[in-house]
């Protein structure tokens, strides 16, 4: 393994009784960057954040995590990482302050110097205004960031997160995605399990496309983006009479045929040509008197990748087999 790689994957292979989680999955994450893993409902993406997190044994392949083989070596991993699973997994009964003193008792900083982790971690996520209420009296946004918190107790060199912000409200989400962009920016490296495709755009500096136990594909954010197409034109008229004038507007442009949504009361032609088919589409929709309430160009976006490498939208997450099995 490269010296600048921090977590690396070569044919991870998982069956449970029913079914094959995974089908040989590589995966290679330099240090100091953001992976996002995407992909729909049991895909097997806590499949392999388990196994790179040695909580769970591969059937075949191998994986090293911070310069240290994940079957022969579970404990230097362990010592090098640290993981938020799909729930926060903090005590609720304790403060905030007791639950990360606790965490750094039991990774042996001593007391005082516990106590004084918890103080930093405390300010840095922004829980010192709550820190010696109980955890239970916490919103989900502070719980997911008391969390995150007790996850780096330990000054981990590489942070596995499960889907952190399902079911955050956008604020909560937000605060979150800057602590983990402070993290990255102090050198952690970050595999990210999402189906928040905005997640992936913002945090990802790369991003692989798990479904059915495979990676489909792997690029960056921008990259993924390409390959599903190109720009596209979408103009919406202001008046539902108009729709065939403004389709036959946009069918002078030479490509393909436009699409026309009647519901949205909506025209979209993709663009081979990028701004000269931007012009020449307003100036025949002027020719035409055609008038639009709506003119925008529309990058393809991680929404766009997803749908068309899993056939399935992005959406919240549910229960799946592929967590019943690993339960």
């Amino acid at each position: 393994m490269s010296t600048g790689t921090a977590i690396l994957a070569e044919g991870l292979r998982k069956r449970y009784a029913t079914h094959t989680a995974l089908h040989g999955i590589d995966l290679e994450v330099p240090t100091g960057t953001v992976l996002g893993v995407l992909g729909p409902n049991g895909a097997g993406k806590t499949t392999t954040v388990r196994i790179l997190a040695t909580l769970l044994a591969p059937d075949g392949g191998r994986a090293v995590v911070a310069g240290h083989d994940v079957a022969r070596e579970p404990r230097e991993v362990r010592r090098r990482i640290g993981l938020s699973g799909q729930y926060a997994a903090v005590d609720q009964m304790l403060t905030g302050r007791e639950n990360l003193v606790l965490l750094g008792r039991l990774l042996r900083l001593g007391r005082r110097g516990a106590e004084a982790r918890a103080q930093e971690l405390l300010d840095r996520f922004g829980l010192l205004d709550a820190a010696d209420r109980p955890a239970g009296t916490y919103s989900g946004g502070m719980r997911r960031r008391l969390d995150l918190a007790a996850c780096v107790v330990g000054d981990p060199e590489v942070l596995f997160l499960d889907e952190p912000t399902t079911g955050l409200d956008p604020t909560s989400r937000n605060v979150l995605w800057n602590v983990v962009r402070e993290l990255v920016g102090g050198g952690v490296t970050v595999l990210l399990t999402t189906q928040y495709l905005e997640e992936a755009d913002e945090l990802a500096d790369r991003v692989a496309v798990v479904d059915a136990g495979r990676v489909v594909a792997e690029g960056s954010p921008d990259e993924l983006k390409r390959k599903v197409g190109t720009d596209r034109l979408e103009v919406t008229v202001a008046r539902p009479d108009q729709l065939a004038q403004a389709a036959a507007a946009l069918a002078v442009l030479g490509g393909r045929v436009p699409t026309v949504d009647e519901d949205a009361v909506r025209v979209t032609v993709p663009l081979e040509h990028g701004l000269d088919d931007v012009a020449l589409a307003a100036s025949e929709l002027r020719r035409r008197g055609v008038t639009a309430a709506d003119f925008q160009v529309r990058r393809p976006s991680l929404d766009d990748v997803f749908f068309a490498l899993t056939g399935t939208a992005a959406k919240a997450d549910s229960p799946t087999q592929e967590g019943a099995d690993e339960r």
